[in-house]
Order: C-alpha cells, then structure tokens, then sequence
C-alpha cells in the first residue's frame, strides 16, 4: 500500500488569526505519495540555494518525468519567485491547468517583493478574475509595496478591500495597513489606526513607533515607547532598534543609557542588530568612545555595524580614524556596501585627501558601485572639497539619472569654490527641468548668491523661498540670515534672527559673526551673552566668531577672556584657526610682542594662518624685525603664494627700503610668482561690472575717469590729501594717477554715475581696502551724500557723511 500524506495550504480568510493555519477544504487538498517526497529531485530542490543550481536540476525534472507533480510545480514557482525570476516562474505557472490557490499567493508575493507595483496589482486582479478567494497576506504584500512606492492611493484601496473580505479587525492586517500610511508619511492616519485597534501587540506598537521615528518626530516616537509599557506591553529588541534612532536623532546620551541597560537585563545584547544600534546610537550621541567598546566587543560584526562605526568617526569629526577602521574593515574580508563607500568618501573629502578619494573611487567602479547615484552624488561633493570641481562636473554630467540630491551636490560644489556663476547656471537649469526645490537646493544656492554681495538677487532668493514654503526651514531662513549680512543689509539681517520661531547654534554664530564683519563688536558681545542665557550651547565655531569680531573691533580684554573661556568653562581645544584670530586680535592692536609670543608657546606647530596674521599686523604696523620672521616661516610653510611676498615688499616699501623691495620682487620673479590683481565688482541692471586698477576696457571708461578727476578735486577741497607712501619711482603727479585708478575708486565713480541720488553703492573687492582708498571714500561719501558699501576679503565698510563703520581700525 502506498502511504499518503497531505500538503496543508494557507489558511481561509475565515480563519480569526493569520497565525493559526486550518487544514484546506478538500477540493484543496493535494494526496503526494510519499516516494515524490524522497525523488534526489526534490530532495535537491529542498537545498536548492542559488538560480544556476536550479537550472541544473530542472533537466532531472523533465528526465524523471516529474513536471506534472504538484510538488515540483509548486516549488518550482516558489524558488523562481525567491530568485527574483519572475518571467520562469510566469511560464511554469500560466501552462498549469488545474492551479492550486497556493500557486496564486505565491506567485502574487513573487511579484510583490521582485517586480513592479502595476505588475503585482494586474496579478491581484487576474486572481479576483480567476475566482481565487484572497487571504489575508495576500493583502499585506499589497500594502508593503504601497508603502514602499508611497502610493497612498492604492493603498487605501487595498485597505477597503480588507474590510470588504471581513479583515477589518485582524490585528495584523490593520498593523500592515498602519506600516503603509506611516511609510508613505500619514502618521495622523497611521496614529488613527492605531488609536481604533481594540487590541495591541508588540508588532502594532513597533510599528506606530517606527512610523514616528521614521517620519522625524522622534519626541513622539519617545513618548509612545514610555505609553506603550505603561499599558503592559513589554518591549522586544525590535522595539529597542525601532527607538534608538530616534534617540540618536534627539542627542538623548541618557535615556539611550537607560535604553542600554534595558537590553542587558532582557538579554538583547546577543542580537547583532541590537549592538549595531547601541553603536549608532551612541556614535550619533557624541560618545564615540562608547561605541567602539560595544564594537570591539562584539564577537560577529555585520557591515552595518562597520559602517555604523565608520560614520560615527567621520561625524565627530575624526576622518582619519574612520578611514583607518575602513581599511581595517577590507583585512578582515569584509566586503563594502554602498554605504561603506560612502562613508570612506565622506572622510576623504573632510581630509580634502583628494588622492585616497580617487582611490576609492577606483574601487567602488570595481565593486560595480559606478551607476549607484548616491555613490556618485557622493563622489561630486568630496571633488567639490578637494577643490577638484571638474572632475566634480564630469561626474554629474555622466550621471543619466540626476537625483535631486545630485543637482544640489553640483550647485554647492560650485559654490564652494567660487563658481558663483555656474551654481547660478545649474540652479536656473533646475527649476527649468522642473526639479522640485528643497531646503538642501537653496542652502546650496544661497551662499552663491551671498558671495556676489547682491541685495536684490538676495530679495529674489527670500521670495523664492517664500513661494515654496520652505522660508520657515531653520537652515534655509539662516542660510538667509547669512547672505543677507554677506549682502550688507545688516537691519534686515536682525529681523529675520528676531523672526525665527527656532535657532540652532549655527543661527547664532552666522549672526555674530554678521555683527563682527560689520565693525559692530560690542553688538556681537552682547548677542554673544543673550546665547549663553539660553539653551544654545557654543561651539567651536562660535568662539572663533566671537573673538574674530573683538579683532574687527580692537575689543583686546574681550577677546582674551573669551579665548580662556572657551578652555576652561567649555571644555573646548582651541584649533588652528582660533591661534590665527588670536594672533590678529593682538597683532592689530599693536601688541606685536605679545603675539609674538603667543605664537610661541602655542601648544601646536603654528600653522600658516596664524603665521599670516602675524605679517598682515606687522605690515599695519610697519614692523619689519617681526615682518621679516613671520616672512621666513610663511615662506618655507607656503612658498608659492605671492601674497605674502607682496605683503613683505609693501612692509619694505613704508620703510622707503627700496633694495629689499627690489630682493624680494626679484625672488617673485624667479620663482613665476604674481601678486594677485585689484578687482572691484559693482551690479547694475542685472549685469556685474567688473573693474582692474587702471584698466580702460569698460566701455564707458573715458566718462568713469573724467568724472572721478573733478571727484577727487572736490574731496581735495574738503581736506583729502592722496597717500603717496605706497608709490614710488615715479613723479608726485603720476603718483596721483596711479592712487585715482585703483579699481575700487572706478567702480565707485562708475556706480555715481549710473545711478540716482540717494541709492546706496555697493562694491565688491577681492582684496583688502588700501589706505587710500578707504580715506578717499569717506571724503566722496561726504561730497556726494551717498552711502558706500564696501565689502572686501575681510569685512565690510559702510562709508556715510564723511565716516566709515570700521571706525578706521581695520
């Protein structure tokens, strides 16, 4: 007698609970004798692992005359669908005539997880057409595909469908449902399933929680957790990964502490994915000492829990061990995702380590990562911070499909490195191929336009962010905050601070160091101590604004007690730049000996940030001893910028030391070194007009030059006297010549002429306002009664009725 056995397929959607599955009704039973169960065929396809193995195994099928069985049709379709080969499976199940329902669910989950959402609904139809009375799972892919393509529409349709089939109070239907509208971000309907559940589990209560964190209300996320054990619900260790994001999100170092604990009494801790977000979590929270205990701990590591560690390094800051754990990460066999990429790319570009970044490019082409866009959106930004904005711009332009992300990775880039132009170029080309805005694009798109000093594109930018909505983000409106001051609209500049409902700490620095460039030192004190009085906590960059602005406004004792403060109170190491502002705050005080000093007993080689402070105070002074040491260090530090040698030639030229002047000329020219030339931009009508020192191509430059002669006879009358110091060689009257021409008194002369009474001038210059210049503007500020508005490569200078901002001390 052959013995029969039965093949139980799901269950009925009359069956109260998915879990439990009832034996079929016999028109659904399947008698297999037992021998088809103990064929090598199927005993093959039972450890069939791989799609090249099931083609060697479908020959013995057809050899044994097997293709019929329902055993093998049905595993057939299973294993072409878990190999994501939809088309196989299509052919084998399509010829079968008498198709069990199974068939049906399986080839609908097929489609769910390996094709497209319109493939997996016409599937879902033909099912409906075919009389196959669906089962609840059959709707719960429907519904993770909605949610996984955001099409709400669909899924809601797939939702009255589970009511009209009698699932309307299946808990784990209505926890699918749920997942979809938290994944397509409907949290109020999602939280409006939720709240109408008679019963909860865990899994509902994970998945409200997850919808929360995901959807970036973490603080709710952290309020349902704490409602979820006060009704007696226990959390497990998806719930503790569930929560921790949000807590990493938050910067809650206690409660995860707390969340930590939890895991150890539970004993969670032997779930990887439960360390991997211990990791994270505490990474994310600024204890990265923390997070590599738990990681050098862990005795199976996943490449989650490598990019985990990875990423905590690059974001506090530590590159160059998080490209150390990276190629750690390759000895130990561990092959790199996407994110592993990433991350290694987002080191290289902190670093501006452009030769380890090409490396890792090389790499990621050769792990076949070369079409993955957020590879490549990553590839543009760290060539954009190696200052390698070409090869940044063949990348976009070989990109065939440009995310979003991957337009404002270009636009930034550009605007990193001074395309001010270009940036402007590829946001208009955007907005043309109606690619939607975010608040990435214009924080990108702003500091561009905050470079070009333009009052009314920096209008047309706030409008635009306006008509987006996108006005109220915190980094757009300080982004704003910021180009405004760049624009020198410092008024307009406050009212938006005072406007904003949320500040971050950078809100706070961009504001002080807006009132720093503007001469407004004691301003920038006192918003500085409004800061502390809040929960806003300084950072690094706050103190580098806060003692740049005592420089900008020889607030010595200011500056000295805040650079002690930031050690002692906050806990924070001064860097590079915090000497070099130092430096300049004692050197432009006059206090040359002092900063000679400090320099030399900074706890680090000085760099040559602070060793350029130094000369530039040196030269202010005309202190040649000091000049000539800072010289010699800037010139074995940085030997081919021109710069500096001019500005020793120009400590020389005061001193009337003419052979040395000639020396140093001399080495310039022999190592092919130029000093940068004056250049003063100047808008009018849409156009930039842009002016050279004795440069006659302008067009209207016979007008320009007529003009400013009777200009500078005018403030002569009023007591300008030329100063001829800085030219020498030459006869008295060509001396004059040669001070009139300079490029910003041409663009001043060219925007008085072009423009009505009482309109505010506004000048851009590459370099450093010379005294001339800065005098003669006060006085023509005071002939014409216009305002002035001169921002150089330092800071600005707003000249009205005779007087400038800087009080002269710039």
């Amino acid at each position: 007698m052959i013995s029969m056995q039965t093949l139980s397929l799901p269950s009925s959607p009359t069956t109260p609970s998915p879990y439990s599955l009832s034996r079929p009704p016999l028109s659904q039973r399947v008698y297999i004798p037992s021998h088809i169960y103990k064929h090598p065929a199927a005993i093959l396809l039972e450890i069939c692992s791989s799609i090249q193995e099931l083609s060697q195994i479908i020959p013995h099928i057809y050899k044994h005359n097997l293709y019929n069985e329902h055993l093998f049709q049905t595993k057939l379709v299973s294993l072409f669908c878990k190999f994501n080969s939809m088309d196989d499976a299509a052919r084998v199940f399509y010829p079968i005539e008498d198709k069990l329902d199974a068939l049906y669910h399986t080839m609908l989950k097929g489609y769910a997880y390996n094709s497209t959402i319109d493939d997996a609904f016409s599937f879902f139809c033909k099912m409906k057409c075919d009389g196959v009375q669906p089962i609840v799972y059959n709707f719960t892919y429907l519904l993770k595909l909605c949610g996984d393509n955001s099409d709400i529409r669909r899924g809601r349709e797939i939702q009255g469908q589970l009511i009209v089939n009698g699932f309307a109070f299946n808990l784990f239907a209505m926890t699918g449902v749920m997942n979809m509208y938290a994944k397509c971000r409907e949290t109020c309907d999602a939280y409006k399933m939720f709240d109408r559940m008679s019963e909860k589990d865990v899994a509902s209560w994970n998945a409200i929680i997850s919808g929360y964190a995901q959807n970036g209300y973490a603080k709710i996320a952290l309020e349902l957790l704490v409602r979820m054990q006060e009704e007696g619900t226990r959390p497990d260790w998806i719930t503790v990964i569930t929560v921790l994001p949000a807590l990493a999100d938050m910067g809650k170092l206690i409660m995860g502490k707390s969340i930590h604990g939890y895991v150890l009494r539970a004993g969670f801790d032997c779930y990887v994915n439960v360390l991997t977000a211990l990791v994270d979590m505490y990474a994310k929270c600024r204890a990265v000492g923390t997070a590599r205990l738990i990681f050098d701990s862990m005795e199976s590591k996943t490449v989650v829990t490598w990019n985990s560690m990875i990423d905590g390094y690059v974001q506090s800051g530590d590159p160059r061990e998080a490209l150390t754990l990276f190629e750690t990460m390759l000895d130990e066999g561990i092959d790199p995702s996407d994110v592993s990429i990433m991350e290694a790319i987002h080191a290289c570009a902190d670093l501006g380590d452009v030769e380890k970044g090409m490396v890792i490019h090389r790499m990621s082409d050769q792990l076949g990562f070369g079409s993955n866009v957020s590879v490549t959106n990553s590839l543009i930004s760290m060539y954009s911070k190696c200052k390698k904005v070409n090869e940044a711009m063949k990348l976009f332009d070989s990109l065939k499909n440009k995310t979003r992300v991957s337009w404002n990775a270009m636009i930034i880039g550009f605007a990193q490195n001074g395309c001010v132009n270009e940036a402007l170029n590829y946001f208009c080309e955007m907005q043309l191929r109606n690619i939607k805005l975010d608040s990435f694009t214009l924080v990108s798109v702003i500091p561009a336009l905050a470079e070009l000093s333009n009052l009314r594109q920096a209008k047309w930018i706030h409008g635009l962010a306006i008509r987006t909505c996108l006005d109220t983000n915190v980094f757009v409106k300080t982004a704003l905050v910021d180009m405004y001051a760049k624009c020198g609209a410092i008024h307009t500049t406050r009212k938006l601070f005072d406007g904003m409902d949320e500040r971050h700490v950078t809100t706070w620095n961009v504001m002080i160091d807006a009132y720093g460039t503007h001469g407004l030192g004691e301003t920038a004190l006192k918003l500085f101590s409004e800061m502390l009085k809040g929960s806003i906590l300084p950072n690094e960059v706050t103190f580098l604004c806060i003692i740049s602005a005592c420089s900008h406004s020889g607030l010595v004792e200011h500056g000295k007690y805040y650079f002690e403060m930031m050690k002692e109170v906050y806990n924070l190491e001064p860097a590079m730049d915090h000497y070099g502002a130092m430096v300049d705050l004692l050197g432009r005080a006059g206090h040359l000996d002092e900063a000679w000093d400090f320099i030399q007993n900074m706890p680090m080689e000085p760099g040559i940030s602070v060793y350029g402070a130094m000369l530039g105070a040196c030269k202010i002074h005309k202190n040649i001893e000091l000049g000539e040491k800072a010289a010699d260090r800037l010139f074995n530090l940085d030997p081919d910028d021109g710069g500096y040698h001019v500005l020793l030639a120009n400590i020389y030229s005061a001193a009337s030391m003419w052979d040395k002047v000639v020396a140093v000329r001399s080495m310039m020219d022999k190592k092919g070194l130029r000093k940068t030339p004056g250049c003063s931009l100047v808008e009018l009508r849409n156009e930039f007009h842009t002016f050279h020192s004795g440069s006659t191509l302008h067009p209207q430059s016979r007008e320009i030059y007529a003009y400013l002669d009777s200009l500078i006879e005018r403030i002569k009358s009023v007591g300008y006297v030329p100063d001829t110091n800085s030219v020498h060689d030459v006869e008295a009257d060509v001396q004059e010549q040669l001070l009139s021409s300079h490029s910003e008194k041409l663009a001043i002369a060219f925007g008085l002429l072009n423009t009505n009474h009482g309109v505010p001038i506004h000048i851009r210059k590459n370099l450093r306002v010379c005294g001339d210049c800065h005098n003669a503007t006060k006085y023509i500020s005071l002939v014409t009664d216009r305002e002035i508005i001169v921002r150089d490569m330092h800071r600005f200078h707003h000249f009205k009725n005779g007087t400038c901002s800087c009080g002269d001390y710039w």
